[in-house]
């Protein structure tokens, strides 16, 4: 057997930040297996200034990013990779060329957690805005018949640290509605930087309330696991299909010209 540690990226794909790196950095500590090494990183300041990325026009600015940090992780020989958005940011494109690391995400890893451990389940978004791409989502991955219905809490990405207390009791009154009057078995907090929230919410309403960020590190945790074990590792045929690298190298796809991280934590395996 493989005796060497599991290797697991979470990249937050948003400019560096001190306290929000810390905030992955204690939430990969917390939950990750004695035998896993996790690099939480994110993209660099100078180029991807964004502190979310809620709107199609920044994810758009941000996928370039995405890829050359996947395409770099893969390289370095990392199991698997989870990009922290719950919007699934390019997760389809980083796969193409993701070689035999593994991508998840929170949206998509988050689903298949709650699908497991109920027949319908709520998620709790911050604002409207998200709803109409994030249903997409969902429904794309075949849980339109397991989803209850998205309750907003009118916040932001960043409004979730500025007060936790308002920003729990607006989370714990969505969920009630949830569960009370949508008929959610679950919940799953619908972005990366409401964590911190699920323990206190299902204690009070006595469903399993899934934090995406902690989901999608447990599910590129156990991905990877697979891999090493099983020898599962991700298809490169038909739609899966990647470029071939003598053609990115003929359109310089991947220049060396610039950083690709602007932050890495390593939180090593004990």
């Amino acid at each position: 057997m493989d005796t060497q540690p599991l290797k697991i990226m979470y990249l937050n794909p948003v400019a560096d930040n001190e306290a929000v790196d810390a905030i992955f950095a204690a939430m990969a500590r917390d939950h990750k297996l004695p035998g896993t090494e996790v690099h939480v990183t994110a993209l660099p300041k100078a180029r991807y200034g964004f502190s979310h990325i809620e709107f199609r026009t920044y994810e758009a600015l941000v996928t370039r990013g995405i890829m050359r940090a996947v395409r770099t992780a893969a390289r370095e020989g990392f199991d698997a990779l989870a990009i922290g958005c719950f919007y699934d940011t390019a997760l389809h494109d980083a796969r193409e060329i993701s070689g035999e690391m593994i991508v998840t995400a929170p949206c998509i890893a988050s689903c298949e957690i709650a699908a497991s451990l109920a027949n319908r389940f709520g998620i709790i978004v911050g604002r409207r805005k998200w709803v109409h791409q994030m249903q997409a989502t969902v429904h794309g991955y075949g849980h339109a018949e397991r989803l209850a219905g998205f309750y907003d809490v009118g916040l932001g990405v960043d409004d979730f640290q500025k007060d936790h207390a308002e920003a729990n009791r607006r989370l714990l009154a969505a969920g009630r509605k949830a569960v009370e009057e949508g008929g959610a078995e679950a919940l799953i907090l619908g972005c990366t930087m409401e964590i911190g929230f699920y323990r206190e919410i299902g204690r009070e309403l006595g469903v399993p309330v899934i934090d995406p960020s902690t989901a999608a590190l447990k599910r590129a945790e156990y991905a990877a696991l697979l891999k090493r074990r099983c020898g599962w590792v991700p298809s490169r045929k038909g739609s899966c299909e990647a470029p071939s690298e003598a053609e990115l190298a003929a359109f310089d796809a991947f220049p060396d010209d610039e950083p690709v991280f602007g932050s890495r934590t390593v939180i090593p395996a004990t």
